[in-house]
């Protein structure tokens, strides 16, 4: 099988024991993420060969990254090194009522400096068959942007597929800004993944008869988005997130994935969820979809296993989805009672 190629931003994750608040405790734990880093742990658990490409500097903290990611069995032999920084991000768990916080600290990163020429693409898609980036990287900079549009042009010239999550990050650019650039970016995209809100924050589009504050989604909506998405972009499948949030600590989750050739669509199975960490849950969904498709599951396989891969993500703590593919098809199967196994 071929090599998944995810390419993107990593950062130092910082973060408050429990449901501590960053002004209550002296203490910190650190583990690494970032979204397609996140997606490439879960593509190597699944038994998939992974390569993960970014920038970083030459220090201590990227070889203790590298040295975690060699052990989940990702390939960062094409990581460019330069620039002065890994980025850093602070969560705050949120509970109940209280939303999860998210603090950056990632101006002037080494991939947010990165410009285009940094990368050797055609070294990094030797013996490849999928592309995947995240609507995160090209929010950094102008110069992460055009980085990022130079790698999709190389693998569409190289017949790759290429998959996309919107990623949608307020903290970074505007919604104008986005519009701008990810409407150049996704044209080159086959498959497009969002959630409940990424498409009416980069291209002002929405799904009728939702209201995400409140946590009503129509599905009808969301198939229309979804082909609108697709006649507009020419992307060939593209794929939703459904979250029905009513506390920090409790979700519905599900998932929709839309095909344009056949014009048909497929809801997932819903789980109702109580959250450990969400942090990397939709990385985990575009995992699992990725695996599915590698794999030739048909559209309904693909959805569920990609629904039920995430919705044990939200179980898990830290950005990385430490399940097998043995697990994911349990859930699949109905075993979500949380029995424990003897």
């Amino acid at each position: 099988m071929g090599v998944v190629v995810c390419f993107g931003e990593v950062m130092m994750r910082l973060a408050p024991p429990g449901y501590y608040r960053l002004g209550q405790t002296d203490t910190l734990g650190m583990t690494f993420g970032g979204a397609e880093a996140n997606v490439s742990v879960s593509l190597a658990n699944y038994g998939l060969n992974a390569r993960y490409v970014t920038r970083l500097p030459e220090n201590p903290l990227t070889d203790a990254f590298e040295y975690q990611m060699k052990g989940f069995g990702v390939d960062v032999s094409m990581i460019a090194k330069g620039g002065d920084r890994m980025g850093i991000y602070f969560v705050e768990k949120g509970a109940s009522m209280r939303p999860s916080k998210v603090v950056y600290d990632r101006k002037y990163s080494s991939i947010a400096a990165a410009k285009p020429g940094d990368i050797d693409w055609d070294k990094v898609f030797e013996g490849a068959d999928w592309f995947h980036w995240t609507g995160i990287t090209p929010a950094l900079s102008d110069t992460a942007a055009a980085l990022t549009l130079e790698g999709c042009k190389a693998a569409k010239a190289k017949g790759i597929t290429i998959s996309c999550d919107l990623n949608y990050r307020k903290n970074l650019w505007s919604r104008e800004k986005a519009k701008e650039v990810m409407t150049e970016l996704v044209k080159y995209v086959d498959v497009l993944i969002a959630n409940e809100e990424d498409s009416k924050d980069v291209f002002g589009i929405e799904a009728e008869g939702t209201d995400i504050e409140t946590g009503k989604l129509s599905e009808a909506g969301y198939r229309a988005l979804a082909e609108k998405l697709a006649s507009t972009f020419g992307s060939k499948k593209v794929a939703f997130t459904l979250r029905e949030s009513f506390s920090a600590n409790d979700n519905n989750w599900s998932a929709l994935l839309y095909d344009a050739e056949s014009n048909t669509a497929i809801r997932s199975r819903q789980y109702a969820i109580r959250i450990v960490d969400r942090v990397g849950g939709g990385d985990s969904f575009g995992g699992g979809l990725i695996y599915s498709m590698m794999n030739g599951f048909n559209d309904e396989e693909a959805i569920n296993f990609a629904a039920a891969a995430s919705a044990l993500k939200h179980t898990i703590e830290g950005d990385f989805n430490r399940v097998t593919v043995k697990e994911v098809r349990a859930l699949m199967g109905g075993s979500a009672s949380g029995r424990v196994q003897r």
